[in-house]
């Protein structure tokens, strides 16, 4: 579309109190509406920040990044579906850093509630504390909130456009607008005559906007159903654009380097038999590492890594064993939390069997699929900038604070995200990018970083240690007391957008073990932050990554200290305290045909976690193939309460397992003086498709209220494998990777 290729170049303006042509109107209330960021020209209507109509067609402007978790399609279903336009009808392009696209869902899931018990007051309280996220102009894809988030939005923005579109229309013809119908991008009149939307695109743009109720999902067409991906075509064309994909007239190309040893200085470097090199054309100081412009990638990145560099020193412990002692003595401190303190945890019942344990899995690397890149294009006194990113009004500040410039002096283009996982969600790549544009005014560059400064310099998922307690009694668990400690990746993040140290108890900590649907009587979850600079942040499933590990291996303890099937015993905890993960459960009991039972060479495991809003529960089956084991088949169950695209959760069922179990089977980042040891994906391999298992999923609806998809299969996959090696070869797992335990098949 011609004329929004113009808008999305030249005339977006962000935080504009007024439109020329539309107007801002729909759930985006403090006191009064966020400022609508499309500007539409002559001929063309922004009947609110989400949806514009000009000659060309639909623009649908999708606040969330996609990331290949369909995000853009189930948007544009839910547009189409009050719009009555085909999804076909419905170009589809990332919105512009604005407050108006802030996430709705996002503050309330910080609520200290466990979410599977929560009250329609709590739930209606959750929801209204999302316009906190416009105070903050929080436009953030994670938690598992997009649909959440633009479920209702984008419903009654596509309303309240289809009939401002019929008012239009009725103007135009006379008539009364309850006598015109609405199909196809066309408004029908009562003689059977078609007005397309594009027509009526300059006259719509003079009127107030509409509100509409909305349609009940008997009449739904889209929603509920699977649809083809909007984003399919241009990714296996290859026209998508990702960051590494942008061009742009006179483009010079960067890499840089930073500290290995995380958080330390550079005390200098010498560069003189780099100047030289071919194709190098400026050597770039950063203040704490150092990049070279050249005329392509590859030239860059060899002549940034010929750079001698003197680099200071790490501000945390430079072993592993260290770091880990480090963590362990959060232990001895009073914990941050203790968000789940039912009972009596301090007294033995009478007549029960006490067990306890120790956990520990390492950190993790988010090892997206394309390395952190971002090209910008710096003139003095503006900004543009173009990457994946999760968090584009948070972007926009901190590049915009890197180039000493107000934040509407730049602009921010969010491609596809080759992989986010929450990586993205940071900024540092966007400073780099910023700081390496600033050194070539007028000059666009691409700054890639290399997959060895990909590794060595990420925000890890945290290093952690749970140390259970539990008792058995009559069969049944009678006392959980677990205790976690792990640096903090909410306070960390909370410093690094605000520049204020966070602070607090930390939810996301504790989450996907404090908050498990089982009807223990003396249940103490408690929470304990070390103090560690190495930097951390949110990765697939954030707490609940390694919770979910710590608290299903020993619920597995539990059920085999009592001489209970695994999956029974978690069953009947679950029954009264939860139905809708007590239906998971006995989804994947049905779909694996459960016994409890196993030939010789054979293990199953199963594993249960709630997240982000639903239960997933999830039975994993091991083989043992001439000493080698491998994973063999998995079955998922998952109560989204409502799938709008049953195939596409599914999708993210299957991907979020495999995540999960890439991280079980050999995820782990070591630390040797103070340097990362991994460095490309040799070092930090991931489950292949010849290693991976058959998977089915089953999407139950049963559930009060929407669920996730995007995180919440990644939890329950560790200890399921875990376990299933259990019931193969008698050893229990209680630390991950497991390779380092296991014959695994590679």
């Amino acid at each position: 579309m011609a004329s929004v290729g113009k808008i999305l170049r030249r005339t977006f303006l962000i935080g504009s109190a007024a439109i020329v042509g539309g107007v801002a109107f729909g759930g985006y209330y403090v006191t009064r509406p966020a400022a609508n960021p499309l500007k539409p020209g002559e001929g063309e209507a922004a009947l609110n920040p989400f949806v514009l109509i000009d000659q060309n067609g639909v623009t649908l402007f999708a606040p969330r990044a996609e990331m290949g978790q369909g995000v853009k399609t189930t948007w544009a279903a839910l547009i189409a579906e009050e719009l009555d336009v085909d999804l076909d009808q419905i170009t589809v392009l990332h919105g512009p850093a604005a407050q108006a696209y802030y996430n709705t869902a996002m503050m309330g899931e910080g609520l200290p509630n466990k979410g599977y018990d929560i009250s329609n007051f709590q739930h209606n309280l959750g929801q209204a504390l999302g316009v906190i996220g416009k105070v903050v102009s929080l436009q953030v894809t994670g938690g598992s909130t997009s649909m959440k988030d633009g479920f209702e939005r984008m419903r009654e923005a596509g309303a309240s456009a289809r009939e401002t579109l019929k008012q239009a229309a009725a103007d135009r013809l006379g008539v009364d607008r309850d006598q015109l119908q609405t199909t196809s991008g066309h408004v029908i009149a009562p003689n059977g005559d078609k007005i397309a939307y594009t027509d009526l695109a300059e006259d719509v743009a003079k009127l107030e906007p509409i509100e509409a109720p909305l349609r009940d999902p008997s009449e739904w067409r889209y929603l509920g159903q699977t649809q083809p991906r909007l984003d399919m075509v241009g990714k296996v064309t290859g026209t998508a654009e990702f960051a590494i994909d942008v061009r742009l007239p006179g483009m010079k190309f960067a890499s840089a380097r930073m500290n290995p040893k995380l958080g330390g200085a550079m005390n200098g470097f010498d560069d003189s038999h780099v100047k030289s090199m071919p194709g190098v054309e400026k050597i770039v100081d950063l203040g704490n590492g150092v990049a070279v412009i050249a005329t392509n990638t590859w030239l860059a990145n060899q002549a940034v890594e010929a750079i001698n560099v003197d680099w200071g020193d790490a501000p945390y412990p430079p072993e592993t064993d260290a770091i880990f002692a480090k963590i362990a003595e959060a232990f001895e401190d009073k914990p941050n939390s203790t968000m789940r303190d039912d009972g009596n945890v301090s007294t033995l019942p009478e007549g029960a069997s006490e067990i306890s344990a120790e956990y520990t899995v390492p950190y993790l690397a988010h090892a997206t699929m394309e390395p952190m890149t971002a090209a910008a294009l710096y003139s003095g006194n503006k900004l543009e900038f173009w990457g994946g990113n999760q968090a584009p009004t948070f972007m926009q500040t901190k590049i915009a604070s890197a180039a000493n410039l107000d934040s509407d002096a730049v602009e921010v283009h969010t491609t596809y995200l080759g992989g986010g996982f929450g990586r993205r969600g940071e900024f540092d790549f966007g400073v780099i990018a910023t700081k390496i544009a600033m050194a070539m005014p007028n000059t666009p560059v691409l700054t890639t970083w290399s997959r060895e400064e990909d590794m060595r310099h990420d925000f890890y998922r945290p290093g952690a240690i749970a140390r259970m307690r539990g008792a058995i009694k009559d069969g049944q668990a009678v006392l959980i007391d677990g205790q976690v400690a792990s640096q903090s990746c909410t306070h960390q993040a909370v410093s690094r957008i605000t520049g204020f140290a966070g602070g607090g108890p930390d939810k996301v900590l504790v989450e996907g073990i404090f908050n498990q649907p089982y009807a223990v009587p003396n249940y103490r979850i408690s929470g304990h932050i070390a103090d560690l600079d190495i930097p951390v942040g949110f990765w697939r499933s954030v707490g609940n990554s390694h919770n979910g590990f710590f608290h299903e291996t020993f619920m597995d303890e539990l059920a085999h200290a009592a001489g209970r099937d695994p999956l029974e015993f978690r069953l009947e905890l679950m029954k009264g305290e939860h139905a809708p993960s007590a239906g998971c459960l006995e989804a994947v009991k049905e779909m694996s045909g459960w016994t409890g039972q196993t030939p010789d060479g054979v293990g199953r495991g199963v594993a249960f976690t709630y997240s982000f809003g639903t239960p997933v529960a999830q039975v994993i089956e091991v083989v043992d193939e001439d000493g080698s084991i491998r994973i063999n088949k998995a079955w998922i169950a998952c109560d989204m309460g409502l799938a709008l695209d049953p195939d596409n959760v599914k999708a993210q069922m299957f991907g979020g397992m495999m995540y999960g179990l890439s991280a079980a089977c050999f995820g782990e980042i070591t630390f040797a003086e103070g340097e990362v040891e991994q460095f490309n994906f040799p070092d930090y391999d991931s489950v292949r498709m010849h290693t991976a298992p058959q998977v089915e999923v089953r999407v139950l609806e049963t559930n009060r209220h929407m669920g996730g998809a995007g995180e919440p299969g990644t939890p329950p996959s560790m200890p399921a494998l875990g376990n299933a090696l259990f019931d193969l070869t008698g050893k229990r797992a209680r630390s991950l990777p497991l390779i380092n335990q296991f014959d695994l098949l590679i």
